[in-house]
């Protein structure tokens, strides 16, 4: 009897199905182990390129943000100021009115950009570079700064002399830089006409000189002015 029921018993126990044990942590791991992490591995390589502040070999992520936004907004000014010539006086008036709000922005962003420059190393210049080349690169830099404060400062002085005050976007108005004066005026839109073309010119040189410095001398000045990329040379850079 207890031989018969013992084997009932065992028997009853092989048929019942056995309950799978959930996957642990560690078998979890194991599993995925040997899998390619291409999507992580990609997200780290990108966050690794995104560093806030420049290094001695690379911009940071501010001063790319800074520098590609002022790129596409001088852009659009002279995109407008093209438009608004050939407006009716009204519509003329409007354009002309966006053209300063961005005009304006520009000035805040020159002047962040130049303040977090001086709060953050510089990216040296390439060894290649000749001593005139260097020369060049330094007084070019030094000319955009200065146009990019002196164009938008121009034009608000030139807005001011003719009587027509400034605002940005509608949102606040501006105070008089001059006092209204028809002939400050005319000398004022001289000087923001001539300083319009200088700074097409510097900007054409400045892209020119970076697009030689990618194709022609193979080194990293372009490279360490885009976002996600990883010049070649250099450990940081």
């Amino acid at each position: 009897m207890r031989r018969g029921s013992l084997r009932r018993r065992h028997r009853r126990r092989r048929g019942k199905p056995r309950l799978q044990r959930a996957p642990s942590e560690q078998d979890r791991e194991q599993r995925y182990a040997g899998q390619p992490q291409f999507a992580t591995r990609s997200h780290a390589h990108k966050l690794g390129a995104m560093i806030i502040r420049n290094t001695p070999h690379r911009w940071g992520v501010i001063a790319q943000l800074l520098h590609w936004t002022i790129v596409v907004l001088v852009i659009v000014q002279f995109t407008l100021a093209a438009l608004a010539e050939d407006l009716p006086p009204l519509k003329k008036l409007g354009m002309l009115a966006r053209h300063k709000s961005v005009g304006i922005t520009i000035l805040a962003l020159a002047i962040l950009r130049l303040a977090w420059r001086w709060l953050n190393p510089t990216p040296a210049l390439p060894e290649t570079l000749k001593p005139y080349q260097r020369v060049l690169a330094r007084w070019t830099h030094a000319l955009l700064y200065l146009l990019l404060f002196a164009q938008p400062l121009s034009g608000w002085m030139m807005s001011s002399a003719r009587g027509f005050p400034v605002s940005w976007f509608g949102f606040f108005q501006l105070p008089d830089l001059v006092p209204k004066n028809q002939a400050l005026y005319q000398a004022l839109l001289t000087t923001h006409g001539t300083l319009a073309l200088l700074l097409g010119a510097v900007v054409t040189l400045h892209a020119a000189a970076a697009l030689a410095h990618h194709f022609m001398f193979k080194d990293d000045v372009l490279r360490r002015m885009l976002p996600f990329t990883t010049p070649t040379q250099g450990t940081e850079r």
